[in-house]
């Protein structure tokens, strides 16, 4: 149940900490991206990597995991980066950001995908979330879309990952190791999305002992769970 659950609950209080803070540069929200990008890319090596080399032929892997990183670029194309931090689309356009929900709820699915009962991605995807609702939370909040276009944007934004794993534990049996080229797809996206916070989470892309300490916390933590 953790599974469905965690990722509906990371928007869910990324929502909330949204309404209640002004400032999407804050520094504690900094540090909870360095921190979420830390342990999503060490997850993924320690628990999903070894999984998807144990199913699948060696070279074909790491092709898969090169198109994965591709296809986050693309997506990038269209939600200018909001799935590492950053939402650079013009609040005060009454039109809907098609483009941007579009790329967030593909990410989304995917990502869910690469959650199962054995391991601990679920985790990963948690930490990651919060911080990633909680900017695109307060863009839309700042923008002049009306509220039911909010809402149906943050339910539709909440609901893809659970809706990548059910459907990856309905078809596991039927598309075999289909599964685990998504996965390899998945972990392509992670860690493209994980560097790219690592290395964007400080200005001037310097590195200050803060974020260190931070980063050595999420890789202890995702190596210890």
């Amino acid at each position: 149940m953790n599974n469905y659950l965690f990722p509906f609950l990371a928007v869910v209080v990324g929502i909330i900490i949204a309404r209640f803070t002004k400032d999407s540069k804050s520094w504690n929200n900094k540090l909870l991206l360095s921190f979420s990008g830390a342990f999503l890319l060490a997850l993924t090596l320690f628990e999903l990597l070894p999984e998807v080399y144990n199913h699948l032929e060696t070279k074909i892997t790491g092709l898969f995991i090169m198109c994965g990183i591709l296809l986050q670029i693309i997506l990038e194309l269209f939600s200018k980066g909001a799935e590492h931090g950053h939402v650079h689309v013009n609040k005060k356009s009454s039109s809907f950001p098609w483009l941007l929900f579009i790329s967030l709820c593909i990410h989304s699915f995917l990502e869910g995908f690469s959650i199962h009962d054995h391991n601990d991605m679920v985790y990963g995807i948690l930490i990651h979330k919060i911080p990633i609702a909680t900017i695109v939370s307060m863009f839309l909040f700042k923008s002049s879309y009306d509220k039911f276009q909010i809402a149906a944007f943050l339910i539709a934004f909440a609901i893809m990952t659970p809706l990548g794993t059910s459907i990856s534990h309905i078809w596991h049996d039927s598309i075999g190791n289909f599964i685990h080229i998504i996965n390899a797809f998945v972990i392509g996206i992670f860690f493209h999305i994980s560097t790219t916070i690592l290395f964007e989470s400080s200005d001037g892309h310097k590195f200050n002992l803060s974020k260190l300490v931070t980063i050595i916390l999420g890789v202890g933590i995702a190596y210890l769970i």
